[in-house]
């Protein structure tokens, strides 16, 4: 059967775009204003109009009649309101109009998607995020704030700001243009004093830090710089540092040392122990209709957030639907051995609350080549069904990887949003 191709602008009349009822409403108003002025000069438009259709009318059918003038009156004035309109937003009658209508579209049926709160920080968290941007706008994502190494070390040093090495990576992950935001906020001084080392998404976010005054409205501030979508907030503003008890008895200070002791760690802490959350944080999960925990590095990304009291019990209280994403693959140093129970009683054991999830996403598809991993002390997250079960938590098992020539074992942020979507709507019937 031959498709019947509408012109393009039959699409500004799509459902959703909340543009007909305006457009109806314009269409009155100036229908009106006609009438009223006509009537002012005495021209009678009501009896002429009526006698002129009268006149018509017997030699032609009035439906056909009828038909056309409405046929003709809309064509003439649509395309009038549309081109005004894309004179004002300073926009070409071609394709730049089309990305004007799609992204409209995009925007108006993403704003009505489920207020997502995603709690984690590293790669992982900006992963997620960049899957789930295409799902809803409604995002806050809640960044762990325990960084000490790299260019974000150095300015946590230095300056005495909240690291923002993680908080950068999730703002360019919910940006509209990511891959140029990234590319920007990615690139990294090669040489000059002081910089050397140094992104220069890092020394954006420090310098609105300076000028804002702290780094939640440094973040707010820059969101409609690079035009992100949803919101990206610091688990706390107080300088939060990770501290990390050994199995064999032995203290780590600071996230980076963690996972290079190469020890097994019994519990996690922090310094200060009675770190304050965010209030904005805390409104976000009462907010929430979608919690999501992870992926990420469960001791140094994940769990920071849940060693602030408020934002456990917050999460625990919530009605919220809520999700943990587990890794794909142990992490050296953190994960060596654990299965995929062990990170959700890891959770628990620090979260010190009951209700904390409802539910564990884990991939499915277990890579089978996986040597060179291997050689890095690094091995697939086994799935041990029947402990999970005992913990009262449903899993969610998918194929959860990034096709990709090199063998690289990476989660897909595809796959991963379109997974937790699909188990949200679930959950919601039952």
């Amino acid at each position: 059967m031959k498709k019947i191709k509408l012109p393009k602008q039959i699409g500004w009349l799509i459902p959703g775009l909340q543009v007909k009822r305006w457009f109806a409403l314009v269409l009155i108003g100036a229908l009106l204003i006609t009438i009223g002025v006509l009537i002012l000069f005495d021209i009678k438009p009501v009896f002429y109009t009526m006698q002129f259709i009268s006149k018509v009318a017997n030699t032609v059918s009035t439906e056909w009649l009828a038909f056309g003038i409405i046929m003709i009156g809309g064509a003439f004035f649509f395309k009038g309101w549309r081109m005004t309109n894309l004179s004002m937003l300073d926009l070409p009658d071609n394709k730049d109009s089309d990305i004007l209508l799609e992204n409209l579209y995009r925007k108006r049926k993403l704003s009505r998607g489920p207020k997502t709160v995603a709690v984690g920080g590293g790669t992982g968290l900006s992963m997620l995020l960049s899957g789930i941007k295409n799902i809803t706008n409604n995002i806050t994502a809640i960044v762990s704030v325990g960084d000490d190494g790299g260019s974000s070390g150095r300015l946590r040093e230095s300056l005495g700001i909240l690291p923002p090495g993680d908080i950068r990576h999730c703002m360019t992950a919910l940006a509209d243009d990511e891959d140029l935001v990234t590319k920007l906020f990615k690139f990294r001084f090669d040489n000059g004093e002081g910089l050397e080392g140094h992104s220069f998404g890092n020394l954006f976010l420090t310098a609105m830090c300076e000028i804002t005054g702290d780094m939640a409205s440094a973040v707010k501030a820059s969101a409609n710089v690079i035009s992100m979508r949803g919101r990206v907030l610091p688990a706390t503003l107080d300088d939060m540092k990770l501290v990390a008890q050994m199995k064999d008895g032995s203290v780590v200070h600071g996230e980076s040392a963690i996972p290079e002791a190469h020890g097994q760690i019994e519990r996690l802490y922090s310094e200060p122990a009675d770190c304050k959350a965010l209030p904005e944080v805390l409104q976000a999960i009462k907010d929430a209709e979608l919690i999501i925990l992870g992926p990420g590095s469960l001791y140094t990304s994940v769990i920071p957030n849940l060693l602030i009291k408020e934002i456990s019990e917050e999460i625990s209280r919530s009605k919220a639907k809520k999700i943990y994403v587990c890794n794909i693959m142990t992490q050296p140093g953190e994960t060596d051995g654990y299965k995929v129970s062990d990170h959700l009683k890891a959770l628990l054991k620090h979260s010190e609350v009951e209700h904390l999830v409802d539910a564990i996403l884990v991939n499915d598809n277990i890579p089978e080549n996986c040597d060179k991993y291997k050689e890095q002390g690094q091995y697939p997250v086994i799935l041990d069904s029947m402990e999970i079960k005992k913990l009262g938590v449903e899993i969610y098992a998918k194929n959860l990887i990034e096709p990709n020539k090199e063998g690289l074992i990476r989660h897909s942020s595809k796959r991963v949003a379109h997974s937790v979507y699909t188990w949200f709507k679930k959950s919601q019937k039952k």
